[in-house]
């Protein structure tokens, strides 16, 4: 496994400033955010952005090795170009180099649809996106939601319905701890090689606080990464932890440092 934070630590940074930040405090690995990936399709076309993103990447040794997919994008909205605005990101994240591309399916609350109508609905565009794909070592990672995809039961459905090498699944423990079936283990064992992404958060078990392990929240981090070393889990362990960053800027960076010190005590 690799240590990772995702950009949106820094999140009033630049994308270049904040991947800047995560180097200079021992971090060779990130997790682009939704925030910075839209901050860089501001700038003009995807593929020249993502590869002038990269090469500034490489110049200060940081891999940007997973990113967030558009949060904003409804997919199953009809009265949207979403499978052209979703390709448009796809473009931009290839030209960085990511690997695991984190997806949210859509919930639906506005509409009256069945639980199974909603998993097909999204399941259309997802094929689309994952065909996009085809060729490239690109992965869309399903995340684990509150509303929709709650357990791993759903987007193991999406990985034998579309049966591809570019779909797998991104496991938030945060969301898992609060989802009603909380068990980390059993979801981490049943996902096994379609396991592509991780977003690390913490919980009460109540609410998505965003926080780091080890504090007052209650997810077995030390069962989670036995059970990652298990599968033989060797991508990303990215923290997603925003319920951190409303502080000095020493002190987010201090925190950085602590966040790695947790990484190298689960992964000893």
């Amino acid at each position: 496994m690799k240590l990772s934070m995702w950009t949106a630590y820094f999140v009033e940074m630049s994308p270049e400033d904040a991947v800047k930040e995560l180097k200079n405090n021992g971090y060779d690995y990130c997790e682009l955010s939704d925030e910075h990936g839209a901050m860089l399709l501001e700038r003009g076309d995807a593929k020249t952005v993502g590869a002038e993103f990269k090469k500034y990447c490489d110049e200060i040794g940081m891999t940007v090795l997973q990113g967030h997919l558009f949060l904003k994008v409804r997919l199953c909205d009809e009265s949207a170009p979403v499978v052209d605005i979703m390709k448009n990101w796809l473009d931009l994240f290839l030209a960085i180099g990511i690997k695991s591309a984190v997806l949210h399916c859509d919930h639906m609350m506005e509409t009256s649809f069945t639980h199974e109508e909603k998993l097909h609905k999204n399941l259309a565009v997802i094929k689309q996106l994952t065909d996009y794909l085809k060729g490239t070592d690109m992965v869309i990672c399903l995340e684990n939601l509150t509303r929709i995809c709650l357990n791993v039961d759903d987007l193991m459905w999406f990985m034998e319905q579309i049966n591809s090498e570019n779909l797998g699944i991104c496991l938030d423990t945060g969301h898992l701890n609060f989802s009603g079936t909380p068990d980390q283990v059993a979801f981490i064992r049943r996902a096994g090689k379609h396991l592509k992404a991780l977003h690390i958060a913490d919980n009460e078990g109540k609410t998505d606080q965003h926080m780091l392990p080890f504090g007052k929240g209650n997810v077995d981090f030390v069962a989670v990464a036995d059970a990652l070393k298990e599968i033989g889990y060797d991508r990303l362990f990215n923290y997603e932890v925003p319920g951190e960053r409303l502080c000095p800027l020493e002190i987010a960076r201090a925190k950085l440092r602590y966040a790695k010190e947790i990484f190298e005590y689960l992964t000893k």
